[in-house]
């Protein structure tokens, strides 16, 4: 069976509609790895993935009676993609069946090459299920996914171009697993000529369906599965791509969302591309892996370094994702680390904890007065690692002031970063002033200098956005007496302000009643 694979993989159809995809060096990647990092870039073929490959194939080989009569398929969007294409190529109908939870971005993408857009469930296996209802009715012929030998073997083709490519050795390839289709291919094709080479599959923690397969021996469903990396959130994988996986594939990688989220922007680093989630899972699964085992090999008694690819196999990212990918790509790069810090509530006690920031990039930093006696401030800072991270926290400690570290809470990284506030009894005679600073080191001690040390802070909220200026609310308790001084301080700064004292949604969620 697997000369069969070689054979079908080498003959495949796709170049009518696919491209070889380039083979690059993620230079500043491979730097901080200490490795040599290559990219097969998929995410560059026509419909921004490799999906196009195998349903080529397969729609190539089927006779002109079944061409007549349609194609149906079920996809999360980039399969869909690669059918509407190859039914655009080949001048047939075509019908696809895509969970209510695909990016738009796909949807669009697939009605726009003239195919029929069916939404159906919240997954690929509740769409899946209608669209075998539909061929059923309308006669038409299914393309899957992954299970299928001929989409199987256009899908390998992305292997025989990485080895042809390149000639040197590759220690290990890793490749996105959902359904299977891919990792099921390219080992199929990678261990018959280089068995040398590992082939590792990566997956979400929350949609891992291939990896508990194979380490239970057996095809499992997952009765959920995670929705970020929508590309492969697959419940049951197929009967051919798991007897092939179990064969051919040496491991998996698992790996969380702050993970991907810190592999699109590896990727986007050095290559100006983003990719969806499942494109960078990959990307991901690699990085672990050095993590792991190290970034060299021993060979002829010499170390070298390893020399690992990566499929970046997707760019369907849909655009309001990216907040959230940027936000959360530095603490899966491990570069932001959060903090609960809570400071005594007395004058000068905030200019003190401020001076202890030193030189360190501040991402985010909320504070409401709420307490008599304590304050708790919600704080970002920018580290290389883990390590600074809890070097800073000790930091902090040492200078009296109480903290919790929540880089790795899930609780304050989605949810209360953003619900740090609220009205207090504290907070009468507030004056709200927004602020635009300099985003450059020096521009908060400098607003602490200035300021008159018995006016108080009552509330701060400040995120680094990468702008060319800090956005800063500020609410400050400001005696009667001193506003001839209050005005001077305003004007002395250089910052632009805003008097927002009398902002109807202040008053409504923040103001003291």
């Amino acid at each position: 069976m697997g000369a069969d694979y070689l054979r079908k993989i080498l003959n495949a159809r796709v170049y009518d509609v696919a491209l070889e995809s380039p083979l690059e060096k993620a230079p500043s990647l491979s730097r901080r790895l200490g490795c040599q990092v290559l990219l097969k870039r998929e995410d560059m073929q026509p419909v921004f993935s490799f999906k196009l490959r195998g349903a080529y194939n397969k729609m190539a080989h089927l006779n002109p009676e079944q061409l007549a009569r349609g194609v149906i398929a079920a996809s999360a969007g980039n399969h869909a993609q690669g059918v509407a294409l190859a039914a655009q190529q080949l001048k047939c109908r075509a019908v696809i069946v895509m969970p209510v939870t695909t990016p738009s971005v796909k949807i669009e993408a697939v009605r726009n090459r003239g195919a029929e857009v069916v939404l159906s469930g919240d997954s690929y296996s509740d769409a899946y299920g209608h669209a075998l209802e539909l061929q059923k009715a309308e006669g038409l012929t299914f393309v899957h996914p992954f299970d299928d030998p001929d989409v199987i073997a256009g899908q390998g083709t992305v292997a025989m171009e990485i080895l042809r490519q390149h000639a040197d050795p590759i220690d290990a390839i890793f490749v996105a697993v959902g359904g299977g289709g891919l990792i099921a291919g390219v080992a199929a094709f990678i261990k018959q000529l280089r068995p040398e080479t590992k082939v590792y599959g990566v997956q979400t923690l929350d949609s891992d369906a291939m990896a508990q397969s194979v380490e239970q021996g057996k095809r499992v469903v997952l009765k959920d599965v995670g929705l970020f990396s929508d590309g492969t959130a697959v419940k049951q994988v197929g009967e051919e791509t798991f007897r092939l996986v179990q064969k051919y594939v040496d491991g998996f990688v698992r790996v969380d969302t702050d993970a991907v989220c810190a592999a699109i922007k590896d990727v986007y680093e050095d290559t100006r591309a983003i990719e969806e989630p499942a494109g960078a899972l990959a990307i991901a699964g690699l990085k672990a892996w050095v993590a792991q085992h190290g970034s060299t090999v021993m060979e002829n008694g010499q170390s070298r370094p390893r020399t690992l690819v990566a499929i970046a196999c997707g760019a369907n990212m849909n655009f309001d994702r990216l907040r959230f990918v940027s936000e959360r790509s530095e603490i899966g790069e491990q570069r932001e680390a959060v903090y609960a810090v809570t400071i005594p509530e007395e004058r000068g006690s905030f200019k003190t904890f401020c001076s202890l920031l030193g030189e360190r990039n501040v991402t985010e930093f909320n504070y409401r007065i709420a307490d008599a006696n304590q304050a708790h401030i919600f704080l970002g800072v920018s580290v290389a690692n883990r390590d600074q991270a809890t070097q800073f926290a000790d930091h902090l400690r040492k200078a009296g002031f109480a903290t919790i570290d929540l880089s790795d809470d899930e609780v304050a990284k989605s949810h209360l970063r953003h619900m740090v506030g609220g009205r207090s009894a504290l907070a009468r005679n507030e004056r709200l002033y927004r602020f635009e600073f300099p985003e450059r080191p020096g521009a908060l001690m400098r607003f602490l200098t200035n300021m008159n040390p018995s006016w108080n802070i009552s509330l701060f909220h400040y995120r680094n956005h990468g702008a060319d200026y800090g956005r800063i609310l500020v609410g400050l308790q400001v005696p009667e007496q001193d506003e001839a001084e209050f005005s001077a301080f305003l004007e002395g700064l250089g910052y632009p302000y805003w008097n927002e004292s009398e902002h109807p949604a202040y008053r409504l969620f923040l103001g003291c009643q």
